[in-house]
């Protein structure tokens, strides 16, 4: 894969988090394109709509109006177009037991929300060298939360 081809999108309704998350990326001065969207529904509609040209990596928020994270989450993965987008849980929530059902219905990694922008750069970096390296294919368990 071409380094200036890599396309990420953001799946989140926070405002000041799409902010942040587009600043890390910016000062990552990674060579991809970013787009996001504010909902589940949107999300769907962009995914449909960009079939032939998916994403490299999506990062996804679980709580989101009109339809949620996990509602996203079984739509990719039980569709045949969508199901090796690599999906990437973005997240405030630390609950072990919604981690592990995150995995089981086939997110790639879990990143919490991290408050600190050196955090956010890291987990930020290291998730989409997670996703280059992976071939669409998800990792262990163990190695499914990714920490600054």
């Amino acid at each position: 894969m071409k380094a200036d081809s890599f396309k990420i999108l953001l799946a989140d309704d926070d405002e000041d988090d799409c902010m942040f998350f587009k600043d890390a990326l910016d000062e990552l001065s990674l060579i991809a394109s970013f787009n996001t969207v504010g909902n589940g529904e949107e999300l769907m509609s962009f995914l449909e709509k960009n079939l032939i040209n998916l994403p490299h990596v999506l990062f996804l928020d679980l709580n989101m109006p009109r339809k949620s994270g996990f509602e996203c989450l079984n739509e990719i993965k039980q569709n045949e177009k969508l199901k090796q987008l690599p999906v990437i849980i973005y997240s405030t929530t630390n609950n072990p037991e919604v981690m592990d059902l995150l995995y089981t219905k086939g997110a790639h990694h879990y990143i919490r929300k991290p408050a600190q922008f050196e955090h956010l750069k890291s987990v930020i970096k290291k998730a989409i060298s997670l996703s280059e390296q992976s071939n669409n294919l998800q990792p262990s368990i163990e190695n499914f939360v990714i920490q600054p």
